[in-house]
C-alpha cells in the first residue's frame, strides 16, 4: 500500500512537480507560499503544467486504441444491438472519445444518418463530452480514485438512462431530414502499420491541445482566483452544502458556459476547497461540459424543439439527482 501511494502521488498526483513549481516560486520569483499572489502562481503553473502532462499521454493512449474502432467499425458494432444492451455500448463509446459537446454532435450526425436507433446516439452524445478515460485520470488526480470512479459510473447511468427515455418516447420524427439521409461512405479499414497509429495518435494530441488548451488555461486561471481570492464565506453563502438550492443554481450556472471538461476541472477543485459540496461542484461541471449553450445551439440545427427539450430536461435532472447523490455520499468517497 505505501509503495502504491507513493506511485499514486508522484505519477497522478505529481508530487515532483509540485514541489519544483514551489521552489520556482519561491527561489525565482520571491513570493512566499503563504503569500495569495505566491499561491495563486503555484496553484496556477502547477495545474496547468499537470493537466497538459496528462492530457499529453492519455490522449496519445486513447488514440492509438482508437485507432482500431474507426466509425464504420463502430457502426457495425452498434448496428446489431438493440435496447439496453445497445444504448449502454453507446455510453461506453463516448467514454473513449475525448470529445466536447460541440465536437461530438458531427458524429452524433454521422451515427443517425448510418440508421443507429435514436436512443443509441443519444447515449452516446450525452456520454462523450462528460465521461472519457482522460478525465477519470484527472479526476483522481485532483480528488481520488473513489470519487473519479463513481462520477464515471453515474455518467455512464445518466447516458443509458437518457438514451433508454429517447428511444421509449419514439422521437424519431423529431430529428431534422437531412440528418437521416446524409451520405455514408462504406469504406474498408485500411490496415494500419505502427507508424501509421503513432502518427495518428500524435496527430490527435494535437488536435485536442488546439482545441482546449484556452480552455484550460481559462479554468485554472478561474480555479487560482477562487483558491486564494475569492472570500469562503461569500462561495459557501452562495453554494454552500448546508444550502439545499446549491445544486440547483450550480446546474443552472453552468448552462450559459462553454468549456471542456479538462477546463472545469480545476474550477471544481477550487470550489470545494473554498467548501462547496462535492456534489454541487460536479453538478456545475457536468452542466457545463453537457449542456453548455454552444452546443445547445448547434444541436439545435440538426433536431427539432420537442426533442431538444426533452433532452435538456432529462439531462438537467439527472445532473440534479446526481449532485444532490454526492453531497449526501461524499462522506463515503473522500
Amino acid at each position: 500500500m505505501d509503495i502504491w501511494a507513493w506511485l499514486n502521488n508522484q505519477l497522478l498526483k505529481m508530487q515532483w512537480l509540485s514541489d519544483l513549481v514551489k521552489m520556482l516560486v519561491e527561489d525565482v520569483f520571491g513570493l512566499s507560499m503563504q503569500s495569495r499572489w505566491g499561491a495563486s502562481l503555484h496553484f496556477f503553473i502547477y495545474d496547468v503544467l499537470k493537466i497538459f502532462i496528462l492530457l499529453a499521454v492519455l490522449i496519445f493512449t486513447v488514440s492509438w486504441v482508437q485507432s482500431y474502432f474507426p466509425p464504420e467499425r463502430t457502426r457495425k458494432i452498434l448496428g446489431g444491438m438493440q435496447g439496453f444492451k445497445a444504448n449502454l455500448t453507446g455510453a461506453l463509446m463516448g467514454t473513449i472519445t475525448p470529445f466536447c459537446s460541440c465536437s461530438s454532435i458531427p458524429l452524433f450526425i454521422g451515427f443517425s444518418s448510418a440508421g443507429l436507433p435514436l436512443g443509441v446516439t443519444f447515449s452516446f452524445l450525452i456520454s462523450s463530452p462528460l465521461v472519457d478515460l482522460a478525465s477519470v485520470i484527472l479526476l483522481a488526480s485532483i480528488f481520488n480514485w473513489s470519487i473519479a470512479i463513481a462520477y464515471v459510473a453515474v455518467g455512464i447511468v445518466l447516458a443509458v438512462i437518457g438514451g433508454t427515455l429517447i428511444s421509449k418516447a419514439n422521437m424519431s420524427r423529431y430529428v431534422e431530414s437531412f440528418v437521416l439521409h446524409s451520405p455514408v461512405l462504406d469504406i474498408p479499414q485500411a490496415k494500419l502499420s505502427p507508424k501509421d497509429r503513432f502518427d495518428y495518435a500524435t496527430a490527435q494530441v494535437g488536435d485536442i491541445f488546439r482545441r482546449v488548451w484556452f480552455y484550460v488555461l481559462l479554468g485554472v486561471g478561474i480555479g487560482a482566483a477562487i483558491h486564494n481570492w475569492v472570500p469562503q464565506a461569500w462561495v459557501t453563502s452562495v453554494l454552500g452544502q448546508d444550502n439545499w438550492w446549491s445544486v440547483f443554481v450550480a446546474t443552472l450556472m453552468g448552462v450559459p458556459m462553454y468549456a471542456d471538461i479538462f477546463g472545469t476541472l480545476p474550477v471544481a477543485e477550487a470550489l470545494v476547497g473554498k467548501g462547496v459540496g462535492l456534489g454541487t461542484a460536479l453538478a456545475f461541471m457536468m452542466s457545463v461540459t453537457a449542456l453548455s449553450l454552444p452546443s445547445l445551439i448547434m444541436l439545435k440545427k440538426v433536431i427539432k424543439l420537442p426533442l431538444l427539450l426533452f433532452f435538456l430536461v432529462i439531462v438537467v435532472c439527472g445532473i440534479i439527482v446526481i449532485g444532490f447523490l454526492f453531497n449526501a455520499f461524499s462522506y463515503l468517497l473522500i
